[in-house]
């Protein structure tokens, strides 16, 4: 899927949105192509160490980037889905991203922090509380990028459970969707047990009064007492509620199956549309399942992801493309949106569809650190010319920035 604008002279002028628009990245390695890492810009030598990491989430912090991602999973990256290739002319493995994470906020002051989160083999006590504590250091920038695996061979480095996998071909059929249904019924618990034990300190549960001795009040620390299928938490949490309350979680989603769970349970989605009529199309379902979940319209942020190759000249992109194609082997593929252009080019692509009702976009630079500066330096003010991007930061919390209401605590209440 690759979309150029040839020509952006009649996009000079657009009347502003009547909605922020929200710009986020998503940071893999070298940058998304899997020859990246050998472009003459590429830093390969650096790409586990924490100078690379906190400098690519300051570029981005620099260019007013509402928050980035940092991906993750567990196995080796791949070109196939159901284990290791055996290439060695790619980048293989990766940094712990929530760790990554932890080490960028003390030296950002306002990009948010995503880190990915494999929810099918981990707990959701351990994860509640690094993310609670990643929001506390970053002082209310935390989220989380929720995902599911679906590979026997990812279970297999575990060993918990017994875990049949859906094989490729099986995906579309009836054993492959019943099993992604598990996956997701699994991931909704996952981020119920998430969010309950985010509340499951009250807000003003800490007294810390040396005088009398109470540093907390026992009363305002509750069990949550979650009870299904797959988890039995009771809680609760060793870590206080974190300062945004509940720190964003997000999931990617390509199909009805992960647009109903995101419609139910979390704050941000990403989707993959290929032009503003799919954008349109897949925002409509996203809010008809939003509306059957009872959930306030509108509430889910809804962002397009697009693959992006950012050049002074829409050939020179082209041109980067078919080099990096010819050192990977292959014509690199993608399941989002790939785009090829200058950064105005892109912008009046971004403001066509925003005008579809999608809260943002995720881009993911075809390489870095090239186009992460492409985006920082030439989109963003591209956007500002329109009038459709904020001129400075604008916001102390994530949840703030993008016009989410920092959540009454469920326990409260009660």
């Amino acid at each position: 899927m690759i979309g150029i604008l040839e020509n952006d002279e009649c996009f000079t002028k657009v009347m502003p949105a009547r909605r922020p628009l929200h710009i986020a990245v998503a940071l893999d390695g070298a940058g998304w192509h899997p020859a990246a890492w050998r472009e003459a810009a590429a830093r390969p030598a650096e790409l586990f160490s924490a100078r690379y990491w906190t400098d690519l989430a300051q570029r981005a912090e620099r260019g007013l980037l509402d928050f980035v991602t940092i991906e993750d999973g567990f196995a080796l990256q791949s070109s196939r889905y159901d284990g290791p290739d055996g290439r060695t002319d790619q980048v293989r493995g990766r940094l712990d991203a929530v760790l990554v994470a932890a080490r960028i906020a003390p030296t950002t002051s306002h990009v948010g922090l995503l880190p990915s989160v494999t929810a099918t083999h981990t707990e959701p006590f351990h994860i509640s509380k690094a993310i609670a504590t990643l929001d506390f250091v970053s002082s209310g920038r935390a989220g989380v990028r929720v995902q599911v695996s679906g590979r026997a061979s990812e279970a297999g480095l575990f060993g918990r459970r017994p875990f049949a996998g859906i094989p490729w071909a099986d995906r579309e059929g009836p054993e492959g969707r019943t099993r992604a249904a598990e996956l997701f019924e699994e991931l909704s618990d996952y981020v119920e047990v998430l969010r309950r034990l985010w509340d499951s300190w009250e807000d003003d549960a800490e007294i810390r009064d040396a005088a009398t001795g109470r540093f907390v009040d026992r009363e305002k620390l509750h069990y949550i007492d979650f009870q299904g299928r797959f988890f039995s938490v009771k809680g609760p949490s060793i870590t206080p509620r974190p300062p945004q309350g509940q720190p964003l979680v997000t999931a990617l989603a390509h199909s009805s199956l992960p647009y109903r769970f995101a419609a139910r349970h979390a704050d941000v989605v990403f989707v993959t549309p290929e032009n503003g009529e799919d954008a349109a199309a897949i925002l409509a379902e996203v809010r008809s399942e939003e509306a059957e979940a009872g959930r306030p319209e509108e509430e889910v942020r809804v962002f397009a992801d697009l693959l992006v190759f950012l050049d002074d000249v829409e050939r020179a992109a082209r041109d980067r493309l078919g080099r990096l194609d010819e050192l990977a082997g292959y014509e690199s593929r993608s399941d989002a949106h790939v785009f090829l252009g200058t950064p105005r080019q892109l912008a009046a692509l971004l403001a066509e569809w925003h005008g579809a009702g999608l809260a943002g976009f995720r881009l993911r630079p075809g390489t870095i650190p090239h186009d992460l500066d492409a985006i920082a330096d030439g989109l963003i003010p591209a956007l500002q010319a329109r009038g459709l991007f904020r001129t400075s930061h604008d916001a102390t919390t994530l949840r703030g920035r993008l016009g989410l209401p920092r959540p009454a605590n469920r326990y409260s209440a009660a």
